[in-house]
Order: C-alpha cells, then sequence, then structure tokens
C-alpha cells in the first residue's frame, strides 16, 4: 500500500511547482515510508511514497509506460490479487513487462488496453490516477467496496488529489474551511461521513465504485459498479459450499506477498476463519507457521462487563482459536495512558474526529504488529454482508426512519449550542442523508415485503456503517506503514451474498447462519456457536477519568475552540453524572459515555491543530 497525490493546473507550469508537491507528498510520507517518487508534465504533477509489498524493484512510482507515441503515468495506491491473470491476458495481446510480477505495470497497462472498461477486470483494492500525456486527460479511480480511501478538490483552474484530507490541506490553494454541511457531518452524523463527503469545503471523496475524468472540458465522474438484485437460485448447501469455495480463493490470493503475512485474530467466527484458511494455505505451501495478533487491555478481566453487544471477553477465545490452529500468537497488551495520548494521534491520522480510543487502540495494535508484520488480514465487513449485528433482527431497525447505528440523536442534539443547531439542521440533515440512500437501493421486484426491507437495511449498513469501518482501519494501519487486506470485500464474495435470502442468511437461526455453515470442518464448532462480540474497548473506570478530565478542562478554557458550538452547562452536567448516560451506545456497538467525552476532545483538537475555520 502506498500514498498517492497529484496536481493538474491548465495555467502554472508544474514543473516549477516542485516544492508545494513535496509538501503535499511529506505528508503522506507513514502511508509509504519505503521510497519516494515524483513525475512532473507542465499540465500535471504525481507523486508517490511506497509500502514496498510486491516486486521491490519492478514497482518503483509514478510509474510511465508508452504506447505509439502517446505515454501514460500512474501513481497508485492498493492491491491487485489478478496480476497474474492479468498479465497473461495483456502478454496475449502483444504487451510486454520489465517488471517481474509488479501489479502496477500490469494496471498501467490494462488501463492502456482498456480505458476505463479496464476496472471491471481487476480483483483487488485500489485507488489511482492516471496521466494520458497526448491527451492532457487525467483518470482516477476507486474499487468498487471503497477500501482504499482517494480525496480531490477542484480550485480555480485546477484539480487537486490525494490519499488523505492532509495532502490537500497542504496546498496554499487550500484552506481548512468548514461550513454548516461541515459541521453537521462532524455533530450529527460523525464519526460516520456521508459517501463523498470530505467535511472540509469544497473537498469530495471520490465514492466507491465510481471513476472521473479530467481534462480542460471539465470534470466528468460515474459509476461503475453497483451491486444488482436478482433471485438467489441456490438451495442452502450448495449456497453455503460456494461461500466456502469463495472464500479459499479470496484467501489464497490475497496471501502474495515479498514480506511477512499475518491475520488479526479475535476469536470470533470471522477473523477465526481467515486464520484458518490462511494457517491452511501456509502449511501446504511450507511457509511454516501463520503469526497472529490479538487486542487486550490492561486490567478487562477485572473491570469488563457484560451486555447485549459485547456478550463475552475475547480472551480465552483467542488462545483456543490459536492452539487449535497452531499459529504463532502475539497478545498486545495496551495500557490506558497510551490510549488516551493516542486519541490525538489518532485524529492526525484521519484529519478528522473518529471512534475515540475504538481508533487509538487500533492505531497503537497496528504499530506493534508492524514491527513484525508488513500485511496482515482482518475481518471487516462479514458483519455487512451476512448480517452480524444485533439491528439486523431488531424490528424498530426495520422502520427505516434512523441509521440503526447512530442512537440518542435527541440527548445529543441537546448539547450543542443553540447557535450550531440552527445552523446545522441536525434533524433535517439526518433525514435527508437517510433518504437520499434509500432512493438508490436496487430492489428485486415482487420481493416480499420483508426481504426488501431487510435488502434496505443491508444496502445501508454497507454503504454507511462498513464504510466507517474500512476507513478507521485504512488510516490506522497505513499510519503505522502496515498493509490490511480485507477478504470478506472481495467484490465476487459481496456480489454473491447480497442476494442471499436473508432466511438463508441466519441458517439454525443465528446471525451470519448461511456463513458458519460454509465454515463447517474449517473452523473450530465451539467458535462456530460463539455469539457475536465486536472489537473490543476498555472497561477501566481509569479511562473514563482520564477523558472526563480532559473535556472538563476544554469547558474551562477561555480559549477552547469547541465553546461555542455546545452547551456549555449541560456538558458540564453530564460529567457529574456517575450512571450510564448513553446505553445503549450511541454510535456502533461500542461508543458510550467515555467515547462522547472522548469523541468531543478530538473535535477541539481537531478544531485547533487544523486551524479549522467555521464559514
Amino acid at each position: 500500500m502506498c500514498g498517492i497525490t497529484g496536481w493538474i493546473d491548465w495555467e502554472k507550469d508544474l514543473r516549477t511547482k516542485k516544492e508545494t508537491l513535496a509538501k503535499m507528498l511529506q505528508t503522506l510520507t507513514p502511508r509509504g515510508p519505503d521510497e519516494r517518487g515524483v513525475w512532473f508534465s507542465p499540465r500535471a504533477a504525481l507523486g508517490h511514497c511506497r509500502l514496498v509489498v510486491v516486486d521491490p524493484r519492478g514497482g518503483k512510482q509514478p510509474m510511465t509506460r508508452n504506447k505509439y507515441k502517446n505515454s501514460y503515468t500512474i501513481t497508485y495506491n492498493g492491491e491487485l490479487y489478478n496480476t497474474e491473470e492479468l498479465r497473461q491476458e495483456l502478454k496475449s495481446r502483444g504487451y510486454n513487462f520489465y517488471s517481474k510480477n509488479s501489479d502496477t505495470e500490469a494496471l498501467l497497462l490494462s488501463y492502456i488496453e482498456w480505458g476505463s472498461q479496464c476496472l471491471k477486470y481487476l480483483n483487488g483494492i485500489f485507488a489511482f490516477a492516471i496521466w494520458d500525456q497526448e491527451n492532457q486527460k487525467l483518470f482516477m479511480a476507486r474499487d468498487r467496496l471503497g477500501v482504499k480511501p482517494l480525496f480531490y478538490t477542484l480550485q480555480k483552474k485546477s484539480l487537486l488529489f490525494g490519499s488523505e484530507l492532509k495532502a490537500l490541506l497542504a496546498h496554499p490553494l487550500v484552506s481548512p474551511e468548514v461550513d454548516s454541511q461541515g459541521l453537521a457531518e462532524i455533530f450529527v452524523l460523525g464519526p460516520s461521513r456521508t459517501p463523498g463527503h470530505g467535511v472540509f469545503k469544497g473537498i469530495n471523496e471520490l465514492k466507491p465504485g465510481h471513476f472521473l475524468f479530467y481534462s480542460p472540458e471539465g470534470l466528468h465522474e460515474e459509476r461503475y459498479w453497483r451491486l444488482e438484485s436478482k433471485p438467489h437460485m441456490d438451495d442452502t448447501d450448495t449456497t453455503a459450499e460456494i461461500i466456502k469455495c469463495l472464500l479459499k480463493d479470496i484467501v489464497e490470493r490475497q496471501l502474495v506477498s515479498d514480506v511477512p503475512v499475518c491475520t488479526l485474530l479475535s476469536g470470533g467466527v470471522d477473523s477465526s476463519a481467515l486464520t484458518a484458511l490462511a494457517a491452511g494455505a501456509f502449511k501446504n505451501k511450507g511457509r511454516g507457521s501463520l503469526h497472529t495478533y490479538s487486542v487486550h487491555y490492561r486490567d478487562n478481566k477485572k473491570y469488563f462487563q457484560s451486555n447485549s453487544y459485547q456478550p463475552n471477553s475475547d480472551d480465552s477465545w483467542v488462545d483456543y482459536v490459536s492452539q487449535c490452529l497452531n499459529t504463532c500468537h502475539h497478545h498486545i497488551m495496551i495500557d490506558i495512558p497510551d490510549l488516551v495520548t493516542s486519541l490525538e494521534n489518532s485524529m492526525r491520522a484521519r484529519d478528522l474526529p473518529g471512534m475515540a480510543d475504538i481508533d487509538s487502540s487500533l492505531y497503537l495494535f497496528c504499530r506493534e504488529i508492524k514491527k513484525e508484520s508488513t500485511v496482515g488480514l482482518s475481518g471487516e465487513a462479514a458483519d455487512e454482508i451476512f448480517g452480524g449485528y444485533p439491528w439486523f433482527s431488531n424490528e424498530d431497525s426495520m422502520k427505516m426512519n434512523v441509521f440503526p447505528w447512530m442512537r440518542s440523536i435527541s440527548s445529543r442534539m441537546d448539547l450543542l449550542s443553540q447557535d450550531t443547531i440552527n445552523k446545522i439542521k441536525p434533524h433535517e440533515y439526518l433525514a435527508r442523508r437517510l433518504e437520499e440512500t434509500m432512493e438508490e437501493v436496487p430492489v428485486l421486484e415482487g420481493e416480499g415485503e420483508i426481504e426488501t426491507q431487510k435488502r434496505k437495511l443491508f444496502y445501508l449498513n454497507m454503504i454507511w456503517f462498513m464504510t466507517t469501518l474500512l476507513d478507521r482501519k485504512d488510516r490506522m494501519s497505513m499510519a503505522q506503514g502496515l498493509e490490511i487486506r480485507v477478504p470478506f470485500c472481495d467484490h465476487r464474495l459481496v456480489e454473491y451474498a447480497w442476494n442471499i435470502p436473508w432466511k438463508m442468511k441466519i441458517t439454525g437461526n443465528q446471525e451470519k447462519g448461511i456463513l458458519r455453515k460454509a465454515l463447517k470442518g474449517i473452523v473450530p464448532q465451539e467458535v462456530l456457536n460463539r455469539r457475536k462480540s465486536p472489537y473490543p474497548k476498555t472497561f477501566h473506570p481509569e479511562y473514563l477519568s482520564a477523558v472526563k478530565g480532559i473535556l472538563s478542562r476544554i469547558l474551562e478554557d477561555p480559549n477552547s475552540s469547541l465553546q461555542p458550538l455546545v452547551n456549555i452547562n449541560k456538558l458540564k452536567n453530564l460529567l457529574k453524572v456517575k450512571e450510564n448516560v448513553f446505553n445503549p451506545p450511541w454510535f456502533g456497538q461500542l461508543m458510550g459515555d467515555a467515547q462522547y467525552f472522548a469523541y468531543m476532545y478530538q473535535v477541539e483538537a481537531w478544531l485547533k491543530e487544523y486551524g479549522v475555520r467555521i464559514i
């Protein structure tokens, strides 16, 4: 994985702007600590920070290839899992390769051969830009599920792009301004984000499954992939078998690497499945023991509190799975002071307030993994495509008048200042975003009401909640120079699972029942019977006390940037309450009182450090 950035300008000679591109590229160094490259022409400047994973010598970027009299230059962040198939097809069409097995070269030549249609041939995670020198045209694209990020902005006669917001904010044409929509993204939808919204005024994110062209004639953006609803014709046994075969192929493809590969193991069904398949592949190819990693918190056994979202602790399950699969396991222990200190670091990694300590713990977790491994497999997306979250079985979530992972909306809005509420109109903003998403659901004609509602709920989760978790995983891991791959995001599996009926998905009356059935004989039965438990958080009272103290000091600071935006007295009173106020969590499965206070702290840190100007 890598960091990419670039600048297209129809008036300036960008060969004289090397210092500006260098500043943009410098912000992305953690994403690609191994190499750095730049490429300039009068109208285009491209930059690349590289994390070496495949073909160290042959994959240098930006990469240029010629066809006839034209040249094409690419800067690319991602990983293709069907590189060899692409190479063979392109060789049959007369192309020569200069690298050993570089997916960058395969991608660039694919574009030269097929243009924007190349995207339908790609299996992988990617965000890239290609400059067509003869036609003076930029092509940018992002993978189907949005695993890899790509932001852009139009400024006068310029287009700027980058893997992260910080790359754009490093350009003198871009100001850290936030209008009413941006504020609504922070206080109403945060830590999620409207698909395509960059929060800062004028900045957009290229949506998952989209591409764009930029030329002197203007910008054209287009969707190249969408889910297709159709009847599911396979019976339960056949469906389980197809899922099993797909997962086996997906994991084997995603183990390809010239650097150490590991898995992130929680002891749940999803991570155990990936670990079991990876360990089997390692054994078959004589690669030795698979290394696995789990995250833990000091004294969590002492303070753990079971609830409907987190029924039990992961610790014993991690050890059990590791022993069954004979992995070389690493327990990563996180201490509370480090968790608090890293709240600002994780905010910088996102360029926005995020999932508080859920982010900062992952930031620390990835830092430790990076000491031994460069690539890891993680289980994101299984719950979204197979229906693992509690709200899939909650009748209230079927009413479709709210995002089911966002709760206590009125209570949270009550903690904002009246000026902020008047400016962002929170309930109207939330309703509009929900309605926009519902309007684009690919419903199936003739499908029953319950299945139609479930399909809408799945779509909502994939477009919103899943992208929030993928965004989090990319930023926290790449801030440490660690590449995380997400096998459940393979588009073949997603497309197949999309049309599996709800009754089949809960085979055996269990969440993700069809997935559990597919994994019989692969994952230990005791794990297959285990209820879902999310990524763990700390229950230590020391953490709650620490974030309460920080927010209290912010509310007493006359120079606080947060104060004008919130209801100070109500927040102060909330800090005095001893029992849980947000129960169930106000966001997702984990974000309760401590996470709310930490989130507000991140908002304050973000406003100050990024010099945010509210307009």
